[in-house]
């Protein structure tokens, strides 16, 4: 199976985007951009990246194409995805993201966005639809290397900037706080913004060999040495990112990594969110613990964005999103303190650990207090890699065509009293427990989320899952 769109971006092996593929979908992006009226003749295009060894090759690929196309390419380095978004609404300007976000680095992927913000579902298929048409024109698949114009201070500039005045002068002072740099995106600049607002920064972990991060299922390797790094330098906090900076990873002071929806949850309470627009996979407690208007959605940024922006055609202001991943989205203009955040609807990582780190300041209660105030169900996740998605596919419609189906794979678990198949098939069982699996998006993996009362009891049920779903 070639490269194809999932949850956000399109995704496919490095060895087929380092090629013609790349050309041809950056061709395709071009060529709606100009039957739509998006953009004219001579735009400007940016084009950014991550720090896998694939990425740079694929970048300079697409810039040759969009040339080709008559567009301008802007070259804009390795940075943070929603840096590249914010300085793309800035400018007017589409913008091409190089990354693979989370997944291993024999894999990359493009992330496509309008001079407004990240493409919907639609336009994804209409890329799609333009690569088939375009797949046999020579021009459009035509493999060189291209260079753009370098904006790549600019652009990391301005996204420092938009967080340099969001809390009080000094408002982390005090707080020592490790920072897994790994080789995500954002390291660098995680230190400019932590050190900018008062906290003592120590770097741990760099590499300059691509490290994947998945913040929704951290390994237990990862787990070990945050927790390691944790008791070593006493810090009151470790903060990362995934690969392109767009998913938060924030542990507490005992290197305990905090849940991504937790994280967005917290956000929601620091800008006094109106709205909440969040996937189906986020914590079941969100509703309650938030008091504000819960809107569920699939898995994946476009569905999120799309649901805040209904609402903001509804009229709802104060509009914002986040995944079960902790990636922050904001559908409207907010305003803290003394600092206003226009709208930025792409998934985001500095916003969420800066909220969350502040309501530690303000509250004089270490990380790990401040989760236990939230008192949500105990929500975990884990994944089966290497499974192939035809396999995934078929067991979820296999599960979805009937009860007797679904009481003959997990029996020895319990008894369904309910299911959701919004994305996946979401079973609770009798007693309120909750098991949630669904194919990934974006590689050859089986996710399976759960909740319950205790983290005993969540431990548990994930293992039994997994067990289940392996067999």
């Amino acid at each position: 199976m070639g490269p194809k769109f999932g949850t956000s971006g399109l995704r496919g092996l490095a060895t087929e985007l380092v090629g013609s593929v790349s050309a041809l979908y950056a061709t395709a992006f071009s060529r709606m951009l100009l039957d739509r009226g998006r953009v004219a003749r001579g735009a400007t295009v940016l084009v950014g990246r991550d720090f896998r060894d694939s990425s740079s090759e694929i970048a300079a690929i697409c810039m040759a194409a969009l040339a080709r196309a008559g567009m301008v390419p802007v070259d804009c380095g390795g940075l943070p995805t929603p840096a590249l978004a914010l300085y793309g609404r800035k400018l007017g300007a589409a913008s091409l993201m190089i990354t693979g976000s989370h997944i291993p680095a024999d894999r990359n992927g493009i992330k496509f966005y309008l001079p407004d913000g990240e493409i919907n579902k639609a336009d994804e298929q209409a890329i799609t639809a333009l690569a088939e048409q375009l797949s046999a024109d020579a021009d459009a698949t035509r493999v060189e290397c291209g260079r753009g114009a370098d904006h790549s201070s600019e652009a990391t500039d301005f996204y420092i900037q938009r967080y340099e005045t969001l809390l009080p002068k000094s408002g982390l002072k005090g707080l020592k706080i490790g920072l897994y740099q790994h080789s995500s995106v954002a390291r660098d600049i995680l230190t400019t913004i932590l050190e900018g607002h008062g906290a003592n920064v120590v770097p741990v972990g760099r590499s300059e060999v691509f490290i994947p991060v998945d913040t929704e299922a951290i390994s237990a390797a990862t787990c070990k040495m945050l927790a390691a790094w944790a008791k070593e330098f006493a810090f009151d906090a470790i903060v990362s990112s995934d690969a392109d900076a767009d998913r938060p990873l924030l542990t507490d002071e005992t290197g305990t990594p905090l849940r991504g929806d937790l994280l967005g949850l917290m956000c929601a309470r620091l800008l006094e969110a109106k709205l909440i627009a969040t996937p189906i996979t986020s914590n079941s407690g969100i509703e309650a613990a938030s008091g504000v208007e819960v809107v569920r959605t699939r898995v994946g940024s476009p569905y999120v964005i799309a649901a805040m922006t209904e609402a903001v055609a509804r009229g709802k202001q104060r509009v914002m999103g986040f995944e079960a991943n902790g990636g922050v989205m904001l559908g409207s203009n907010f305003s803290f303190g003394g600092a206003s955040l226009p709208a930025l609807p792409t998934r985001d990582c500095v916003l969420p650990i800066i909220a969350a780190l502040h309501m530690a300041v303000e509250a004089k209660t270490p990380l790990s207090g401040i989760v236990a105030m939230h008192r949500l169900p105990v929500a975990l996740s884990g994944r089966i890699e290497n499974y192939p998605f035809d396999r995934s596919d078929a067991l979820v419609a296999f599960l979805k065509a009937s009860k007797a189906n679904v009481s003959q794979l997990f029996s020895r678990i319990g008894r369904v009293t309910g299911t959701d198949d919004v994305d996946g098939l979401r079973l609770t069982f009798e007693g309120g427990r909750i098991l949630h699996i669904r194919p990934s998006g974006n590689a050859p993996e089986l996710r399976c989320y759960v909740e319950a009362d205790d983290p005993d009891a969540a431990e548990h049920l994930l293992a039994q899952g997994l067990a289940v779903l392996n067999n």
